[in-house]
C-alpha cells in the first residue's frame, strides 16, 4: 500500500487539500484493489479552512511514514511557515520520500531549500511572488506542473488533478491513470500549459502621469495603425523622449503596451462575439490573421479559437471601459 500524506496547515485552500484525497482514494487497480492509503496530517488537531475548520487525524510524524507527500496551498503567502513544519518535511525528503506541491503549495515547499536549483511552477498570479522571494528557484508560469522526480510542482486550481493523475501513471501506469482520470472528468493529458487560463489583463493606465490622456487614446484607437512615429507625434514628443517616459511610467514599451491592449481587445472580441477570426484580428489592430495567431498563443498560451471555445459567454458585445488604473490584483 501506497501512504500519501496531504500537508493540512492552517488557512489551507479547500480545493487544493481536497483534490489528491479524492483523486487517490478513488483510484483503483484492474483488479479492483485500492493502490493508494491518504492520510490528512498537520501541526495541529484542527485547521482553519476559511469557510470551515477541519479535524486533522494525523501528526506530522506521518509524514516520515509516506511514500508521497502532498502540500496544498494556503491562502495566506506571508506568513512564515513553522519550523516543525519545515524540518518534519526536508527530514521525509532525505529519508526517500516524493514531495509534490499544489498551487501556492510552492511556497511551503520552497520555504524548506529544497526546490532551490530546480524548476518549478505555482498559479500563475503567485509565480512572480516567488521567483522574487526565492531567487534560487527557477519559477515557470507557463506550465501546469514540474517533475523533478522526486521533487514536483503545480500549478493552481484544476493542475492539482494534473498532477495528481501523473503521479498515478508513474506509479501504476497508464492504465490506471485513464481510469482515475475518467473518475475525474479530466483528460489524462491537456494540451498546453495554464497560460491558456491566463487572462490578459486591461493595460495599466497609471492616474495623474503625463502619459494618461496618451495611453487613454492608444486604448481607444488600438485597431488603428499606429507605428511609433505616429504615437510619438500624438504626445508631441520624439521618439526617444516616448521610450523614455514609457519605461518610467509603465515599465514596458509602447509598441508593447499597445500589443497588450490589442491582445485584451480581442479576448474581449473573442469572448462575448461570434465574429470570425479574420474579423477579430482586424477588429483588435492585428494587420495579418496570421501574425494574429501567432502573437495571441505567445501571449495566452492558446489559439483564438482554443480561447473562444473555453470563454466564450452569450450577451451582446461590448467594448470594454478604457482602463485608469493598475489591475490591482491581489493574491
Amino acid at each position: 500500500m501506497h501512504v500519501v500524506a496531504v500537508l493540512a496547515l492552517d488557512r489551507v485552500i479547500p480545493f487544493d487539500l481536497s483534490t489528491p484525497i479524492e483523486v487517490f482514494n478513488r483510484t483503483r487497480l484492474a483488479d479492483g484493489r485500492a493502490p493508494y492509503e491518504v492520510r490528512v496530517c498537520g501541526l495541529t488537531p484542527t485547521v482553519d479552512a476559511g469557510a470551515f475548520t477541519i479535524t486533522v487525524p494525523y501528526g506530522l510524524d506521518t509524514l516520515l511514514e509516506a511514500d508521497t507527500i502532498v502540500v496544498p496551498g494556503c491562502a495566506v503567502l506571508t506568513e512564515g511557515v513553522p519550523t516543525e513544519v519545515l524540518d518534519a518535511l526536508r527530514k521525509s525528503a532525505a529519508a526517500g520520500a516524493r514531495i509534490a506541491s499544489i498551487c501556492a503549495g510552492a511556497f511551503t515547499l520552497a520555504a524548506t531549500g529544497l526546490l532551490d536549483g530546480l524548476r518549478a511552477t505555482t498559479h500563475w498570479v503567485a509565480a512572480e511572488q516567488l521567483a522574487a522571494s526565492y531567487p534560487r528557484i527557477t519559477v515557470d508560469p507557463n506550465v501546469l506542473y514540474v517533475d523533478n522526480g522526486m521533487i514536483l510542482t503545480s500549478a493552481g486550481a484544476a493542475a492539482g488533478l494534473d498532477l495528481c493523475l501523473h503521479l498515478i501513471r508513474r506509479d501504476f501506469g497508464s492504465a490506471v491513470a485513464a481510469d482515475a482520470a475518467r473518475l475525474s472528468v479530466m483528460p489524462l493529458e491537456r494540451e498546453g500549459g495554464q497560460a491558456q487560463f491566463i487572462v490578459a489583463e486591461q493595460p495599466p493606465t497609471p492616474r495623474g502621469s503625463t502619459l494618461e490622456p496618451l495611453l487613454l487614446w492608444m486604448q481607444e484607437n488600438s485597431e488603428a495603425d499606429l507605428t511609433l512615429d505616429a504615437i510619438a507625434r500624438r504626445a508631441g514628443v520624439s521618439v526617444r523622449t516616448l521610450n523614455r517616459r514609457f519605461r518610467e511610467q509603465t515599465g514596458t514599451t509602447p509598441l508593447q503596451w499597445l500589443l497588450r491592449a490589442r491582445i485584451r481587445r480581442a479576448q474581449h472580441l473573442l469572448e462575448a462575439g461570434d465574429q470570425p477570426v479574420e474579423q477579430v484580428a482586424a477588429l483588435a489592430g492585428f494587420g495579418s490573421p496570421v501574425a494574429f495567431r501567432e502573437r495571441f498563443k505567445r501571449v495566452v498560451g492558446t489559439s483564438p479559437a482554443g480561447y473562444r471555445a473555453a470563454f466564450r459567454r452569450p450577451g451582446p458585445v461590448t467594448e470594454p471601459e478604457p482602463s485608469r488604473s493598475g489591475p490591482g490584483r491581489r493574491w
